[in-house]
C-alpha cells in the first residue's frame, strides 16, 4: 500500500514507490505493529541527505530486502526537518549504543516506542568490518522472536538515558558576568590559524559561536579576536562550501581547508551565515563581507523562493544521481564558456587541468580575502552562472519549515534595514504574510510545514514559535509597522502558553496539545541551528525590552537559570545562547525615534548594535511610547529615558 504520496514532505514522497510497505509516523503503524506482533524500524532522514539517497537506492529499492523488511517489521519513514521531536528522542538512543549518530538513522522499536536497536547507514553488503543491512534485519528478528525480554530490558535501559536535557533542574543564579568573555576564549582556543573555522575536520561555519564574538567588546579591534573573526569568514568564502557562482553555502566542508563541501545547502545555514557577515560588514566595514551577505541573499530570493513568498527547506548535495555534479567543472569547460575571459577566471577561481575534486575543479578563491571581482572576471562569473543554469539541478525540497522560514525572515528584516534595500524588505513582508496566511490556524497556533500539494500539517514545535516571534519583532523593528509586534506578542504568549516546562523553566518542543511520546524532549543545545530554548531567551528579552510585559523576561530568564550551569562548562556548545546572556548580563538599550526622522532611524538600523531595540513609525501603547512626542529619538534603560537628541551625531554619541 502507498501511504506516503499524500505526504507534505518531499522527502517521504521520495519513498512512495519503493517496494518497502511504509507508513508516516503515526498510531496506524504502531497498531500494525500490535496486531502483528512484528517489532517497528523507523528510518529517520532528510531530503539533501546524501548518504540517505544511498541506502535508499541500495536497500530501500531493492526488492529483496523490501521483502525481508515488509514480512518482519513494521516499517516508519520520517523526515527529521518536519518531525525534529522524533528525531531528537531517538537519536539519543543511537548515540546512546554507538557513540556517535547522523543520518540515514535507523531504529528497532518495540510496540510502546522503546528502542533496543540502532545504527545509522548500513550497506546492502558487508563491508568495512559493517554488516549487510539484511543481516541486521535477520538478527534484530531472531532476537525480537527469541530473547525479547532481553530487548525489553535494553528499551527500558535506553528510555534512561533519552531526552536527558528534558530532565534538568535549574541552577538558581543567571549565569555570570564574564559567560561570554570566557566563551570567547574557548572559541579562540580552538580557533585554526592557518584555515580558519573551529576543530579539524569535517568543518562547520559556527556562525553562531562568529556572531557570539563579535558581541564582545573590541572584536574589530582587539588583535586577537579580529584574527578569529577575519580569518574565518575570509577562508569561508574563499572556499569551496561557498558557491562563487550563484551566492549561497554549502553545508559544512569535510576537509579542514574548506575546500570540499557537503554540497546540499539549507536554508538555515544561509539565514544565519547572511546575517553573521551583514553583522561583520556593519562591525569591521569590510565591503567583501557585505557582497558576500548580498549574494547570499540573492542565492536565497532566487533560488529558493516560492510562489507566494515562502522559502524552501533545502536543495539536494545530488544531481543525475552524482554528489556535486551541478558544481564542478573542467578547465576545458571553463575555457569554453569564458572565451577571452578564461584566463581571468582560470586564476580567479584556481582551476587546475587535474581538478581539485575527483578529477573536476570545485571553484574556490586561492587569494582569501580578495572577493571583490574585476570586470574580466565579472564577465566570466555571470557566462558560467548562464551556462551552470543549463545543467540538471539538484532537488529542491520545496516544503515550507515555519522555524526556518523564521530565521531568513529575521535576517532579511535586518539586512534590509541596514542596506536600505526595499526589495528585501518587500520579501521580507511577502514571506511574512505567506507564513501567517499558510502556517497559522485560526487559533494562533503555530503549523510546523507546508507544501502547495498538501496545505499547512504537523503542529508546530517551540523552534517554529520562537523564530516566528524573534522574526516578527524584527520585522516590526525594520518597517515602523505596528501589525508585525502585535503578531509577535501573540505568537510569545501562546509559546508560554503551551511549550513552558512550569516546574522546571525553559520549554518543551512539543506543545501540551502534541500526541504523546515514549518522553517529552527539550531542545538545548545549539547545534546547527540555534536551539528552540535558544530562540526563544533571545527573541523574549527582546520583546520585553520593546513592549514592557514583564513576562517575557520571566520567561527568558527561565530559560537562562535552567541551562547556565551547563553554559558556564561548555560555551560553545550554546552560541545563540550566549546572545541571551549577553542580553541579560549587559542590559538593553531602547530607542524611540517619535515623528518624522529617516535619518535617526536610518543611523541606528545602519550600525552593528545587537542589544538595542528600535521603536518607531507607528505608536502602540507601551511604557517607550508614552508622554513621547517631537521629531527626535530617545535612548532609554528599562524604559528610564534620557533626555530627546535631534542630531544623528548626538544619537550615535548617546548610544556609544
Amino acid at each position: 500500500m502507498n501511504r506516503l504520496a499524500g505526504e507534505s514532505s518531499p522527502y517521504l514522497r521520495q519513498h512512495a514507490d519503493n517496494p518497502v510497505d511504509w507508513y508516516p509516523w503515526g498510531e496506524a503503524a504502531f497498531d500494525e505493529a500490535r496486531s502483528s506482533d512484528r517489532p517497528l524500524l523507523l528510518s529517520v532522514g532528510y531530503s539533501a541527505c546524501h548518504w540517505c539517497h544511498v541506502m535508499a537506492h541500495e536497500s530501500f529499492e531493492d526488492a529483496g530486502t523490501a521483502e525481508v523488511m515488509n514480512n518482519r517489521f513494521v516499517n516508519v519513514k520520517v523526515d527529521r526537518e518536519e518531525r525534529p521531536d522524533v528525531d531528537a528522542i531517538y537519536m539519543d538512543a543511537v548515540t546512546a549504543l554507538t557513540g556517535r549518530g547522523g543520518w540515514p538513522m535507523t531504529v528497532f522499536l518495540d510496540h510502546e516506542g522503546r528502542p533496543f536497536h540502532a545504527g545509522t547507514y548500513w550497506p546492502n553488503r558487508p563491508r568495512g568490518g559493517m554488516p549487510s543491512f539484511t543481516q541486521v534485519l535477520e538478527a534484530v528478528d531472531e532476537a525480537w522472536r527469541e530473547r525479547r525480554e532481553d530487548l525489553t530490558g535494553v528499551g527500558d535501559r535506553l528510555l534512561s538515558r533519552m531526552a536527558v536535557h528534558a530532565r534538568l533542574r535549574p541552577q538558581g543564579d543567571l549565569p555570570p558576568d564574564d559567560t561570554l568573555e570566557r566563551a570567547g576564549a574557548a572559541l579562540a582556543g580552538q580557533f585554526d590559524p592557518t584555515w580558519g573555522g573551529f576543530g579539524g575536520a569535517p568543518k562547520f561555519p559556527q556562525a553562531m559561536s562568529l556572531e557570539a564574538l563579535l558581541r564582545l567588546p573590541g572584536a574589530a579591534t582587539d588583535g586577537r579576536l579580529a584574527e578569529v573573526v577575519t580569518t574565518t569568514l575570509d577562508a569561508m568564502a574563499s572556499g569551496g562550501m561557498a558557491d562563487h557562482l550563484g551566492g549561497g553555502f554549502a553545508r559544512y566542508s569535510v576537509d579542514e581547508r574548506w575546500l570540499v563541501p557537503h554540497f546540499e545547502k539549507m536554508l538555515y545555514d544561509n539565514a544565519l551565515l547572511a546575517r553573521t557577515y551583514l553583522h561583520a560588514w556593519q562591525a569591521f566595514g569590510h565591503d567583501r563581507w557585505r557582497l558576500v551577505a548580498e549574494e547570499t541573499i540573492g542565492y536565497v530570493l532566487r533560488d529558493l523562493r516560492l510562489p507566494g513568498g515562502g522559502f524552501a527547506a533545502a536543495e539536494d548535495a545530488d544531481s543525475e544521481g552524482v554528489e556535486g555534479r551541478f558544481y564542478v567543472w573542467s578547465e576545458a569547460e571553463v575555457r569554453a564558456v569564458c572565451g577571452p575571459d578564461a584566463d581571468a577566471a582560470v586564476v580567479w577561481y584556481g582551476v587546475t587541468p587535474g581538478g581539485n575534486f575527483e578529477g573536476a575543479n570545485i571553484l574556490v578563491r586561492p587569494e582569501r580575502g580578495d572577493l571583490v571581482r574585476p570586470p574580466e572576471v565579472e564577465r566570466a562569473r555571470a557566462a558560467l552562472f548562464a551556462a551552470r543554469e543549463n545543467r540538471v539541478r539538484p532537488g529542491l525540497d520545496d516544503k515550507v519549515l515555519t522555524e526556518w522560514n523564521g530565521l531568513m525572515l529575521a535576517t532579511l528584516a535586518e539586512a534590509a534595514a541596514a542596506t536600505g534595500r526595499s526589495d528585501w524588505l518587500n520579501a521580507a513582508r511577502a514571506n511574512a504574510e505567506f507564513l501567517l496566511a499558510n502556517l497559522r490556524r485560526e487559533d494562533g497556533r503555530w503549523l510546523r510545514s507546508w507544501q502547495s500539494d498538501t496545505g499547512g500539517r504537523l503542529l508546530g514545535y517551540a523552534a517554529d514559535h520562537a523564530a516566528i516571534v524573534d522574526a516578527l519583532t524584527r520585522l516590526g523593528e525594520a518597517t515602523g509597522e505596528a501589525r508585525w509586534t502585535d503578531e509577535a506578542i501573540r505568537s510569545a504568549d501562546l509559546l508560554l502558553e503551551q511549550f513552558t516546562d512550569h516546574e522546571n523553566g525553559g520549554f518543551f518542543t512539543i506543545g501540551d496539545d502534541a500526541e504523546p511520546l515514549v518522553t517529552r524532549p527539550k531542545d538545548v543545545l545549539d547545534n546547527a541551528h540555534p536551539s528552540a530554548n535558544s530562540l526563544a531567551a533571545v527573541a523574549l528579552l527582546r520583546l520585553a525590552a520593546l513592549t514592557g510585559e514583564g513576562r517575557y523576561a520571566e520567561a527568558a530568564e527561565g530559560v537562562l537559570r535552567l541551562l547556565g550551569g551547563l553554559v558556564a562548562e561548555h560555551p560553545t556548545a550554546f552560541g545563540h545562547l550566549l546572545a541571551a546572556i549577553d542580553l541579560s548580563t549587559s542590559g538593553i538599550t531602547e530607542v524611540v525615534v517619535t515623528g518624522d526622522r529617516p535619518d535617526l532611524v536610518e543611523a541606528v538600523q545602519g550600525t552593528h548594535r545587537p542589544n538595542v531595540v528600535l521603536a518607531w513609525g507607528e505608536r502602540r501603547p507601551g511604557p517607550l511610547w508614552d508622554g513621547r512626542d517631537g521629531d527626535q529619538a530617545w535612548v532609554c534603560r528599562d524604559f528610564a529615558c534620557r533626555a530627546p537628541v535631534g542630531t544623528v551625531e548626538a544619537l550615535l554619541a548617546e548610544l556609544s
